[in-house]
């Protein structure tokens, strides 16, 4: 069984969903139409029979983040726009990290941004050692507000404080030293290797990995609320400043911003 979104191909097969982001001409980058694709992908493999999901991307990147169409429109939004922008965009990466089936990323090539925010929400994330990832919001104004707490449970604080306020590219050694990449694949092995991984999971009882998943997002839930709910109004409070408009302009037109004294 196959289901062509605009943004997101989805293919049903021997108990396993392959969800693959499909703009290779963008890198895969998320637009606001990626999104809704990707959540409803998502909610597709959730009511199937399907016990595991993988997550991949067309062409030669994983997700390069934000979309820069969506980019241009973000810096003339309102408050209220942009509030909802951010509910939108942490309800993906909550329905992802909080899904009651395993999932798998097979990251194929950069995953920056919110790319890398996609590939580590996963339970398992195999990545190609040509793999880049980068929480690279602030070297555009911006603030890496909804996948920092995800963060900061993965890796710890003080790891998670060089990531977010560098905003350097890091390759898949270093994720893997991390902990925030399981694997390190040949790229002619990653989906085979994702596959075998999946037909491991299969073999387990999907009411115990269920129940297994539940009680793992049970135990940061009341956290992951409070933390995204901040998050979600820092997002969007970051979006009103003459900063972000610095920022994004200045990465549209490719030169290094003018930061403000703020």
């Amino acid at each position: 069984m196959t289901t062509h979104y605009k943004t997101v191909h989805y293919a049903e097969a021997d108990g396993v969903a392959t969800i693959t982001l499909n703009r290779p001409d963008k890198r895969n980058a998320i637009s606001y139409e990626l999104i809704d694709d990707l959540i409803a992908a998502l909610k597709q493999a959730a009511a199937s029979s399907v016990q595991v999901i993988i997550l991949t991307g067309a062409g030669k990147a994983f997700c390069s983040g934000m979309d820069m169409e969506n980019l241009k429109q973000l810096t003339g939004r309102s408050n209220e726009q942009n509030l909802q922008d951010s509910v939108t965009m942490a309800s993906l990466f909550r329905t992802l990290y909080d899904f009651p089936k395993p999932t798998i990323a097979a990251v194929n090539g950069a995953a920056i941004a919110g790319g890398t925010g996609l590939a580590t929400q996963c339970d398992f994330t195999l990545a190609v050692p040509e793999a880049k990832f980068g929480y690279t919001e602030v070297r555009i104004g911006f603030v890496p507000g909804v996948v920092s707490s995800f963060l900061i449970a993965n890796v710890g604080e003080k790891r998670a404080r060089d990531l977010l306020l560098t905003g350097r590219i890091f390759g898949a050694e270093e994720a893997h030293r991390l902990g925030l990449v399981n694997e390190i694949v040949a790229p002619e092995q990653l989906m085979p290797r994702a596959h075998e991984l999946a037909r491991q999971l299969l073999e387990n009882s999907p009411a115990s990995l269920r129940a297994t998943k539940s009680l793992l997002s049970g135990y940061t839930k009341e956290q992951f609320d409070r933390q995204i709910a901040q998050a979600v109004k820092e997002n969007a409070a970051i979006r009103q400043t003459a900063d972000f408009k610095e920022g994004i302009t200045a990465f549209l037109e490719k030169r290094k911003p003018k930061w403000g004294n703020s």
